[in-house]
């Protein structure tokens, strides 16, 4: 086994290629860095992590070489001595950074880099107090526009070249490239090409400074007002890990959690940019019936709908749903979409089953757009060279999880053209949805006509629709963002959400809503739903134990 030394410490790495900050980092020992990454080829551009290197020979003696090497570019074998916390590695690191500093503006007031910027920390770790800088600053022109979502302070920029190898070796579109030299080197887009590929996002996560910055985030919050919650992105069945920023109920922005299970790295500005639908004032914010106040029915008409409360739509829909079974169990039928979680979809499956065992199961739109897209790909979207991401063509996050809650139940798997075709059969439909409005209609005018005849219409889903209006009861669902669960991807892959944000102002998550058709007391705990779960269904297993911060393979 190889062993390394880090500050007089032995490091066993094994068979693993590492460079030194990866060795040191085994040990707790950080090297601070600003053009590597892992995902990214080596430049060694930014000098930030030069530290002093040797070679213990066979005999023990120790040959130190008599500069300072940066870490990233230099392989961890067996036999290597790193020292990091040395006088001359201290200095080169604080030589870096007043060098960094030279023409780096005074901006850090109206950043929004500020609060999380690597310059800033390591300028308070590493760095001088003082500038001997007396001669005037670089100043070139910023560029708000070289991509839809990003704008380009250049002024700020400092060269680590993170976002050019991005879209070099992840996208493959080269949008991104070095113009001039020396002094005057500054990061620019081709003229007339715009850093619009599909993950283009991603250079802003990317760079270590204030330098790009997210349109839609810029100059909302300071970083350091936001919350954090881990959750799953509900763009796709890839399932990327994702980091919800939020404060004061209001979702701010989304960023990927690294999760070498899932994505990897990173996430698709669709998963990334499509929230703003959270935060909709025109989503169902309360209970609406078409039942007059005090239980009588009135027409079902457009615009006939009227608020309720949940303390009387839950109760009413519950007694409505057990009398149409005892009617004729089969007649009775729920839609499980995709876009619930397992815990939920099992709540609701319990529910209807349980109201008669010839009640109907089927499994919710499955939305497919394109194919799927791998990267990186060449300017006309052939992949080239080995897979880094994908951007998968089913929009859904949980269709593989559904599936199995539905198999468990009724063994037949039904999609949801058999529940259009079946649809005339039946006098009592519960129908989840929750799909987001960047998907469009997902019904037809002829679709929703057919299921607008069910003498009892129940809808869950997120804003107004044809099909709400033609319903007897709408009940509010819950976003991505507002739920405890997992999502089980493509690949079987289960993974936790937890809630960021309250869902409106008198919401209930899904699941909460079907613990109260259950009759089941108390708030809906994920991580014990998981367990009974588990018990039940063969396939979910797995998730009786910890899903942990990568999640767990199922089946």
């Amino acid at each position: 086994m190889a062993v390394v030394i880090i500050n007089d410490t032995p490091v066993d790495i094994g068979t693993e290629r590492l460079n030194l900050i990866q060795a040191a980092a085994k040990i707790g020992v950080f090297i601070p860095s600003y053009c590597w990454h892992p995902a990214l080829s080596v430049v060694a551009s930014c000098r930030m992590c030069l530290v002093e290197v040797g070679e213990k020979k066979p005999d023990g003696a120790i040959a130190m070489q008599p500069r300072v090497v940066p870490a990233c570019q230099t392989p961890a074998k067996d036999g290597t001595v790193c020292i990091t916390n040395s006088e001359k590695a201290r200095t080169a690191e604080a030589r870096t950074l007043e060098g960094l500093l030279l023409n780096h503006p005074l901006d850090c007031p109206v950043c929004d880099k500020a609060g999380e910027c690597l310059l800033q920390d390591f300028s308070y770790q590493f760095g001088k107090s003082s500038s001997r800088m007396i001669d005037p600053k670089n100043t070139p022109p910023n560029k708000p526009d070289i991509g839809e979502h990003i704008s380009l302070f250049t002024d700020r920029c400092i060269m680590c070249s993170r976002c050019v190898r991005f879209t070099r070796e992840i996208a493959g579109s080269s949008e991104l490239h070095v113009v001039n030299r020396g002094h005057h080197s500054e990061i620019d887009v081709f003229p007339g090409d715009p850093v619009n590929n599909p993950l283009a996002g991603n250079v802003v996560d990317l760079c270590p400074v204030g330098a790009l910055a997210n349109k839609e985030f810029l100059y909302k919050q300071r970083v350091w007002f936001l919350k954090n919650a881990s959750s799953v992105c509900a763009g796709c069945s890839t399932g990327c890990s994702i980091t919800i920023d939020h404060n004061k109920d209001v979702v701010h922005r989304i960023r990927p959690r690294e999760n070498p299970q899932a994505q990897g790295h990173f996430i698709c500005d669709e998963g990334r940019f499509d929230y703003p639908y959270v935060n909709s004032k025109d989503r169902f914010q309360q209970p609406m019936s078409a039942v007059a106040t005090g239980g009588s029915p009135v027409a079902v008409q457009a615009g006939r709908l009227h608020h309720d409360t949940w303390e009387n739509v839950i109760p009413t829909v519950r007694r409505e749903l057990t009398n149409a079974a005892k009617q004729g169990g089969s007649e009775v039928a729920a839609v499980l979409s995709p876009m619930l979680t397992v815990e939920e979809a099992f709540l609701l499956a319990k529910f209807i089953k349980g109201l008669s065992a010839d009640a109907k199961l089927y499994l919710g739109w499955v939305p497919t757009v394109g194919k799927d897209e791998q990267f990186p790909q060449d300017r006309k979207g052939n992949p080239m060279g080995p897979v880094k991401f994908t951007i998968r063509a089913e929009k859904c996050p949980n269709r593989r999880g559904v599936e199995e809650v539905l198999r468990h139940f009724q063994v037949e798997l039904l999609g949801f053209d058999r529940l259009l075709a079946n649809a005339g059969k039946l006098e009592a439909l519960y129908l989840t949805a929750g799909y987001p409005p960047r998907l469009g209609a997902w019904l037809t005018d002829e679709q929703t006509k057919t299921l607008a005849k069910i003498p009892l219409l129940i809808v869950q889903d997120l804003a107004p629709s044809p099909i709400s209006e033609a319903a007897k009861f709408v009940i509010p669902a819950a976003t991505f963002a507002e739920k405890d669960g997992c999502y089980v991807n493509h690949a079987n892959l289960a993974q936790q959400l937890h809630w960021a944000v309250r869902p409106g102002s008198m919401g209930r998550s899904d699941g909460q809503v079907f613990l109260y058709l259950l009759e089941r007391r108390g708030l809906i705990q994920a991580s014990a739903l998981r367990q009974e779960i588990a018990r039940e269904i063969p396939f979910f297993a797995a998730l009786a134990g910890d899903l942990g911060e990568f999640g767990v393979k199922l089946g």
